[in-house]
């Protein structure tokens, strides 16, 4: 098992991935529009597939985690992930890492809390809005839980 920072080698896999995982590559969120086949980030990689995978952005003086994915949870992959966007903000002296999660996900609340993320903001109506521009976002999410709004957490490092 290896992580590896996202490159013109591994962009490929990396596009194969979102569009097995989520459809396509395009992330549409409250803070903007991304495609996440094209940002920085790192995958983690076992047998030469990618089961974990990282992506981010650099804006002001803050890292936004657009997307994180583990395919096996429980056993670190996110946590080594995070580890390394945390790592490259702070060689940049960036101090606020960022990221946006959906009501219905109480694992990945759970998960950032536990690492330090704090919720700074409630975005009623976020994935509603989003919805309007991604069509295929579902109405339902995680456990049943209709998917309307979006939490922003914050780590200060």
């Amino acid at each position: 098992m290896s992580i590896k920072e996202i490159t013109i080698e591994n962009r490929e896999k990396v596009v194969s991935f979102f569009k097995v995982h989520w459809g396509s590559p395009e992330m549409v969120i409250s803070t903007g529009i991304y495609r996440c086949d094209i940002l920085d980030g790192f995958i983690f990689e076992v047998n030469n597939q990618i089961i974990g995978l990282v992506t981010y952005i650099i804006k002001d003086n803050e890292i936004e985690v657009i997307s994180l994915d583990s395919l096996q949870e429980g056993k670190g992959i996110g946590t080594s992930l995070m580890e390394k966007v945390e790592n490259i903000a702070k060689q940049k002296k960036i101090q606020i890492v960022s990221l946006v999660t959906t009501n219905d996900n109480i694992n990945a609340l759970k998960f950032y809390q536990k690492r330090g993320y704090r919720i700074t903001t409630v975005v009623p109506n976020g994935v509603n809005k989003a919805r309007d521009l991604k069509p295929s976002i579902p109405l339902i999410g995680n456990e049943g839980i209709p998917l309307n709004d979006e939490l922003i957490l914050k780590k200060i490092l």
